[in-house]
């Protein structure tokens, strides 16, 4: 009986990384084809297809070439897969060992790792038994090139090189050793206007609109366009809160460099996450800031807010949105309006807000309505005596508002500076004390368990005075952070001095947030205002009572 002859069908693997461009033409994509065509012509067989990956890493099966690959090879169209050596297929050693031990011989596939020796249609082989050994010897080199990869990028990045594909919107990069940014006057401008409008309340929602309506470009349609080349990306042109909000966090447009935000799970694992602040790498005063400290943190106020500058039905960005509350359930006031028809026959809009439980589900709270003409009106009384007190008696406002933050009596602050010297000399005298002790016991002068008697005791009192110390000094440095806050709600204050009527910027700068109480027939309204500075700002931003200061 003749031998059955086997109709080869092979489809060749070839595949290219980053780091291993940096090894030369020995593994470049052209050499790899030239060794596995070279081979596959020698045994006669024909290729019918060819799966190239190239600039991916081997750790990663979700590679597009090797997922084709691998479903032709399920799907019958090719029975042979070769490549140049086992370290193409993959480096990483669960995901290769399974497909060469299961995967393959379950739809009798033949694979062949040509410098490896590799070849399954010989499972007793001595390449085949060492395969799990140089597996194992392939992840190993992909951990070790990704440590020293990730060791050169925190390197790069302590020294302030700025090593990103694409410069951050706003900068081009300088053709120095560092590729220090340099101001792109045209997009700055409108990097400006970013933080401008968000500063003054502006949603990144709102603030993309502006922008669309004014046709101003996208980041990545200005980059190309400066280069003469049209926007490869999948991209609707259009600005967006995805792209408004990575300008409005990224610190490179105070001058500080800001690299090693994100990180990749693992170096099998490739999906990217982003970095807590304290792990970033940031270099200080790196190159020129596009806009200043002062305008930076007074977006960093916006957003830690309780408003979230929802807008209303009819797209307007009320000034109180977001920063009322029911006084009874917590939960935030909703605005909204409605039309009266006056004598004359003219139709007169009013806004107004209430609970927002109440409105979604009445039997959980009742009404709490209050004009906003009315709220706005109280706030604004509120503000201007507080600014006058401020401008009749400075000092006076400056003493009762300090008054009204401070957890401690002037007093018990007199009583902390004459407990903090006493503890603070004692301190020094019992340093002495164990000193002289432990002088006497190596001089023989009093015996060794009466030494540990005196050290015992005076390392207790010590341990307690610090304790002491440490407390009073928490204190103290509280009581300055108070006089800073107070500084500043007066230099606030004075500002709007004036004020006729709220304005989005205006609640931003000075309001944490307003309690709403209900409204009783005979009694009157409970309406309490939390000034920034003056009062702790809330946990949760969406009930009032689920907060510690509450």
């Amino acid at each position: 009986m003749a031998k059955q002859t086997i109709e080869y069908k092979v489809g060749i693997y070839l595949r290219l990384s980053q780091e291993d461009m940096r090894s030369g033409e020995s593994l470049s994509i052209e050499h790899q084809r030239e060794i596995v065509t070279k081979y596959v012509s020698e045994q006669g067989w024909t290729i019918v297809d060819e799966y190239a990956d190239d600039g991916y890493s081997g750790t990663d099966f979700s590679r597009p070439n090797v997922q084709r690959l691998l479903d032709d090879a399920q799907g019958g169209k090719i029975n042979v897969i070769v490549c140049k050596d086992l370290s193409r297929f993959g480096r990483n050693y669960i995901e290769v060992g399974r497909y060469i031990d299961y995967i393959f011989p379950m739809y009798n596939i033949r694979f062949i790792a040509l410098g490896d020796g590799i070849d399954t249609a010989d499972r007793n082989s001595n390449a085949m038994e060492m395969m799990p050994i140089i597996n194992m010897f392939n992840e190993w080199h992909a951990s070790s090139t990704s440590k020293k990869i990730r060791a050169v990028m925190e390197s790069n990045a302590k020294q302030g090189k700025y090593k990103c594909t694409y410069c951050a919107y706003g900068y081009t990069k300088a053709d120095d050793e560092k590729n220090t940014p340099i101001i792109d006057p045209d997009a700055a401008e409108i990097v400006k206007r970013i933080f401008t409008m968000r500063s003054q309340g502006m949603s990144p929602r709102k603030i993309s609109d502006v922008l669309n309506g004014e046709s101003v470009p996208i980041p990545s349609d200005y980059y190309y366009a400066k280069i003469g080349k049209v926007n490869p990306r999948n991209t609707r042109h259009l600005w967006s809160q995805s792209t408004v909000l990575p300008i409005l966090r990224n610190p490179i447009y105070i001058g500080h460099m800001a690299m090693m935000r994100r990180t990749t799970v693992s170096y099998k694992n490739h999906k990217t996450i982003r970095k807590p602040e304290d792990d970033w790498i940031v270099v200080e005063n790196n190159h020129e800031p596009i806009i200043s400290q002062e305008l930076w943190d007074k977006v960093r106020e916006v957003e830690r807010s309780v408003s979230r500058g929802k807008r209303c039905s009819d797209g307007e960005l009320r000034p109180l949105s977001g920063l009322m509350f029911c006084a009874d359930c917590g939960h935030k006031m909703k605005s909204a309006g409605s039309s009266r028809r006056k004598k004359s026959g003219e139709m007169v809009r009013y806004r107004f807000f209430n609970c927002l439980d109440y409105s979604l589900f009445a039997n959980r709270c009742f009404s709490h309505y209050i004009s906003e003409k009315d709220i706005h009106a109280v706030i604004c009384e509120d503000i201007r005596s507080l600014a006058r007190s401020v401008i009749t008696d400075e000092e006076q406002a400056r003493q009762d508002f300090l008054s009204q933050k401070a957890e401690i009596s002037e007093r018990k602050s007199r009583g902390d500076r004459k407990k903090l010297n006493e503890s603070r000399n004692r301190l020094a005298e019992l340093n002495n004390l164990m000193q002289s002790v432990y002088e006497d016991k190596v001089n023989g002068k009093i015996p060794e368990d009466i030494c540990l008697q005196f050290l015992t005791k005076y390392e207790t009192e010590r341990k307690e005075l610090q304790a002491i110390v440490a407390e009073i000094e928490e204190r103290s440095a509280a009581e300055k952070k108070d006089q800073e806050d107070v500084e500043e709600f007066i230099r606030r204050l004075k500002k709007y001095a004036d004020v006729q009527d709220l304005t989005r910027e205006l609640c931003l700068e000075l309001i944490e947030y307003v309690t709403v109480g209900a409204s009783v027939r005979g009694q009157p309204r409970e309406i309490h205002i939390y000034y920034k500075f003056m009062h702790k700002p809330l946990i949760n931003k969406n009930n009032l009572f689920d907060n510690e200061n509450v």
